[in-house]
């Protein structure tokens, strides 16, 4: 029974490892590469941009991630609803692993439960709320699932209909830019739970579930393209997990130089994205 039921997990985990290929158009530098260096004979290209999509990121493995990440810029603050997806680091092997969650078994097991989580995480959650002008941020929750039954008093939640799905806008956070925790050469947009119970439309249940007392999360996320950005989530001071936030709305074609070479700290940075929207 035991043999049986280890083939079948093995089996399963095969077929969920199975992932686009990730775009032949992306250059990687060699492991360990100075990010001064990665930037200079590796900045991306018009085409590795448009090459890139929340599909094929997941088919990375996180040090490719990372090498993207550090390439990129914050962009200014983003505005406005995004579409969100999430995935676990990845290795060499393609399987998916749990960095901040108790591990609950070595292996072939650990990447099973590494990806029910991230199945579940992307079901639940599907996306952001950005609202530049309070510098504040709302999360896309699915209010079919795991919630509801904790909340009475959820007809009071503020909803969204939004790329064809309606949903509670839950666990606020304050957005700002700031330091990255990977990379601190480079500011990224930053989405801070720390400070939710001071935020306006605040609820113990559940938002503080993404605050000091529990998860502790706090976000940082750089621009790919307009419209699309690559993201980083911490538990605490360790990193977790990666998400990319779309705006399906986006003009496709060309990224404009001036808006992805950006800093969310440059003066005047949110008006330019304004003004060619």
């Amino acid at each position: 029974m035991g043999t049986r039921f280890f083939r079948l997990v093995a089996v399963v985990a095969f077929l969920c490892a199975c992932r686009t290929v990730a775009p032949p158009a992306l250059r990687f530098a060699p492991p360990g590469t100075d990010v001064a260096v990665l930037r200079n004979a590796y900045q991306l290209s018009d085409a590795e941009r448009l090459a890139l999509t929340p599909e094929n990121l997941r088919a990375l493995t996180q040090e490719q991630v990372d090498q993207i990440y550090a390439r990129l810029a914050s962009g200014a603050l983003p505005d406005g609803a995004f579409r969100g997806d999430l995935f676990f680091p990845r290795g060499r092997s393609g399987r998916a692993r749990i960095r901040d969650l108790a591990d609950p078994s070595p292996g072939l097991l650990a990447h099973v439960a590494a990806l029910r989580a991230e199945r579940l995480g992307r079901v639940l959650w599907k996306g952001k709320v950005f609202f530049r002008s309070q510098r504040l941020v709302r999360n896309r929750i699915d209010d079919r699932l795991l919630l509801r039954p904790i909340i009475r008093d959820s007809d009071t939640i503020p909803k969204l209909t939004f790329d064809g799905e309606t949903t509670w806008l839950l666990f606020p956070a304050r957005l700002s830019c700031g330091e990255s925790r990977f990379d601190p050469t480079r500011p990224s947009i930053v989405v801070d739970y720390s400070e939710a119970p001071k935020l306006e439309g605040y609820r113990p249940v559940p938002d503080r579930l993404a605050g000091p007392e529990a998860l502790n999360i706090r976000d940082e996320v750089r621009i790919i393209r307009p419209g699309f950005y690559l993201g980083r989530a911490y538990f605490g001071t360790r990193f977790a997990l990666n998400f990319t936030l779309v705006d399906p709305a986006a003009p496709s074609g060309a990224p404009d130089a001036g808006l992805v070479q950006a800093n969310c700290n440059d003066a005047g940075a949110s008006q330019t994205l304004e003004l060619r929207k």
